[in-house]
């Protein structure tokens, strides 16, 4: 029996629907970037479905660059940051209250999100402009608020399915975190867009436009929310299979997939740099016992300095006055 894929974002189309799409299928990468934190269950499963979002979208990027993903708000958990980078890397962060988090009776990802906002960046690199999509967080879902962020942003009629769960395993953890994602778009070959309901805010009320949706891309979003969620995290299932599953009537390509892998961009040369940056009274300040010890908040690599280590050089420290 061969290898099942895995760690992948695989691209396809269903052409007589007009329908393209991706599918997310995330195995090891994402289990290696939760444990290298002590993530309440909760929280881990929020933050590897934001990793799997992350994923599917930075995975359509046509150049060198990065595909941010960021959320700030007032709930539990204040602070996730998700990103993709060219060609294939992928990490994450979540910041969390634990007695917040302990306190929920019901730990959905609307009650640990609280309100706040969802932040997408396209970041194409040093010198280029950035691109960047605001979508309001309160009393929704990552899902939910993705599609938010491509009707008011992109208005491509969009569906979306998120997944993440631990499953249980035989070797060094006695549980193993998976996530999957799947994306469908209509997007028709003639360039056109299918109708959707759209209000702008401007007609008087009661006078909304009824607007008929076309009929192809009705089709492939209802099937597309029949997929449940151990669809997605099932090790042996393969994504054509689940893609076949799906989409067999219409007929389904798939295109070669982009491989992941967890990467950090942190390095004992950029954490000095930062930290000679910093003013003397903040380099005293991190100094315990004549080390200064620094962690990545993304993979949690330790790094120690000595202080005459992250002194700025003379020319610095003048250019700073």
């Amino acid at each position: 029996m061969t290898d099942m894929p895995d760690n992948i974002v695989m691209p396809f189309e269903i052409k007589p629907l007009g329908v393209r799409g991706r599918i997310v299928r995330l195995g090891a990468v994402v289990d290696d970037i939760l444990h290298k934190h002590d993530y309440p269950a909760p929280v881990s499963a929020l933050l590897a479905e934001a990793v799997a979002l992350t994923a599917m979208l930075g995975a359509s990027l046509k150049f060198d660059g990065k595909f941010i993903l960021q959320t700030n708000s007032d709930g539990p958990v204040d602070l996730l940051v998700a990103d993709f980078s060219s060609p294939s890397g992928i990490r994450g962060y979540a910041r969390f209250d634990a007695d917040m988090v302990a306190a929920l009776k019901e730990p959905t990802p609307q009650a640990l999100l609280g309100k706040g906002h969802l932040a997408m960046t396209i970041d194409q690199g040093q010198g280029m402009e950035r691109y960047q999509g605001i979508v309001a967080l309160g009393g929704v879902s990552l899902t939910e608020a993705a599609l938010g962020y491509f009707q008011q942003s992109e208005q491509i009629p969009t569906r979306l399915r998120l997944a993440a769960g631990a499953l249980a395993q035989r070797g060094l953890r006695p549980e193993a975190w998976r996530a999957g994602a799947i994306m469908v778009q209509h997007l028709p070959r003639d360039g056109g867009i299918s109708p959707q309901p759209f209000d702008s805010g401007d007609a008087p009320e009661g006078s909304k436009e009824e607007v008929t949706e076309d009929d192809h891309w009705v089709k492939a979003r209802l099937l597309l929310d029949t997929v449940e969620d151990h669809e997605l995290l099932d090790p042996m299932l393969t994504p054509e299979e689940l893609l076949y599953r799906l989409y067999h009537e219409d007929g389904v390509t798939v295109y070669p997939a982009v491989t992941l892998e967890r990467h950090c961009t942190c390095s004992r040369d950029k954490v000095g740099d930062l930290l000679k940056s910093f003013s003397d009274d903040d380099r005293a300040h991190m100094n315990s016992n004549g080390v200064i010890d620094v962690t990545c908040e993304f993979c949690s690599t330790h790094y120690q300095f000595a202080p005459e280590e992250v002194e700025p050089a003379p020319e610095a420290r003048a250019q700073a006055q």
